[in-house]
């Protein structure tokens, strides 16, 4: 199983989501996302696979989300995309990917159920 990882080494969660996948026996791809941020299509694909808003995507605690006042409501999907490129610290993570699956593991025990599933 091939499995995914948009990973900040800096973030607890992420550490403990790829702790866990290396835990049950595989070596992910791992993308540094700060490092290379996704692009505009790749976080609408990741959102759309997850069935999930871009806005659910966004680190909302991130003193920048309210810095570039991204907590108004008139604010849209394209210009939190266009905040979440140029600022890849407001990309929530860890974003987990497999064969069939696509989810925001936070809590990174999250990972543990998205694999348990794969693997049946």
């Amino acid at each position: 199983m091939q499995i995914t990882i948009y990973h900040n080494a800096d973030c607890g969660t992420s550490r403990n989501a790829l702790a866990a996948i290396r835990a049950a026996g595989f070596e992910p791809r791992i993308i540094e996302y700060m490092k290379t941020p996704p692009s505009r299509e790749e976080l609408k694909d990741l959102a759309a696979r997850m069935q999930r808003t871009i806005r659910s995507l966004v680190r909302t605690k991130e003193p920048l989300f309210q810095e570039l006042r991204l907590d108004e409501r008139d604010v849209c999907e394209n210009e939190l995309l266009d905040a979440m490129i140029e600022n890849p610290i407001l990309i929530n993570r860890p974003i987990v990917v497999t064969d069939r699956a696509v989810r925001l593991c936070r809590p990174s025990e999250l990972v543990r159920e998205m694999l348990t599933a794969e693997c049946k």
